[in-house]
């Protein structure tokens, strides 16, 4: 019988270069969309999928992750003396959404390297890999959905999203065979390709299950692209071993790690916020006149 998806890896070891200097000394990832940081959503995600463990691959300046996720004894103090117990158990709520574990990423040698850092962790299981940079809206999470390929076929799935042609570039690329509508047999894989060169504009986003064979063609990744350790190379690598799926996702993705992203994403969350969405609504109204 085949394991369960119960770990999942998060990658949150990067600088977050294109929101300096915001990002100077926060982390990208505690970036509030409307009342939670990115990297809440990206474990309520993993959470409905059935993850018990999440795995954070960290590096320097980083503390706010760990800090979130943890009790906070003086500000829930501070929370009883104002009689605020209905906050209290808000923030519980979060550092018993799962159990929490940190690896420290030394040196950013990219996201296969990061998803490797979390080899000993994961240990012979499935698990799987979620970028909080892409916060997916839908209703059954993105890892949800990759879950319940993986339970069908026993093999590795990625998320997928049709993207413009013009906006290859900034992908890993991928084609295939399709065997059910929006569901592909994973053949060719190429990280960030020039338009004239992709293989069509069916693109890699950030929710993966991995079987843990992954580890094994990390290990003999050579450096690619940037410097680093690509992922894709090593998805292409196991590919020729094993069956590689490709799952297009439900709902609307937003790439928080953009500022147009971001901020299309903070518009659209605060319009769906049952507390401020009225008063926001009539604000745009006054600022853009429709």
């Amino acid at each position: 019988m085949s394991k369960k998806v119960k770990k999942a890896v998060l990658p949150v070891a990067g600088f977050g270069t294109r929101f300096l200097p915001a990002t100077k000394s926060s982390s990208k990832e505690m970036l509030p969309l409307v009342d939670k940081p990115l990297i809440h959503y990206a474990v309520e995600d993993a959470i409905e999928a059935g993850v018990e463990q999440i795995i954070f691959v960290t590096g320097r300046g980083k503390r706010a992750i760990e800090d979130y996720f943890d009790i906070s004894f003086e500000l829930e103090y501070h929370l009883k003396y104002q009689g605020k117990e209905d906050l209290i158990e808000e923030l519980r709520k979060i550092s018993d959404m799962a159990d929490f574990v940190y690896i420290r990423q030394k040196e950013p040698k990219g996201l296969g390297h990061a998803v490797l850092r979390a080899k000993d962790v994961v240990g012979d299981e499935p698990f799987a890999v979620i970028l909080a940079d892409d916060v997916i809206e839908a209703q059954k999470s993105g890892t949800a959905q990759l879950v319940e390929v993986y339970n069908r076929y026993h093999c590795s799935v990625i998320g997928l999203e049709v993207v413009k042609p013009e906006d290859v570039s900034n992908y890993g690329i991928v084609a295939g065979k399709e065997v059910e509508k929006n569901l592909f047999r994973l053949e060719t894989f190429v990280e960030k390709p020039k338009k004239e060169e992709a293989p069509g504009n069916t693109a890699i986003i950030g929710r993966y299950i991995f079987t843990p064979a992954i580890f094994d063609e990390l290990q003999k990744t050579a450096v690619g692209r940037g410097g680093e350790i690509q992922l894709t190379d090593a998805i292409a690598s196991l590919s020729k071993k094993e069956v590689i799926y490709g799952k297009v996702l439900e709902g609307n993705r937003f790439d928080c790690g953009s500022k147009m992203g971001f901020l299309k994403a903070t518009v659209e969350f605060a319009l769906k916020d049952k507390q401020i969405n009225g008063e926001f609504k009539n604000y745009l109204h006054e600022v853009i006149g429709c």
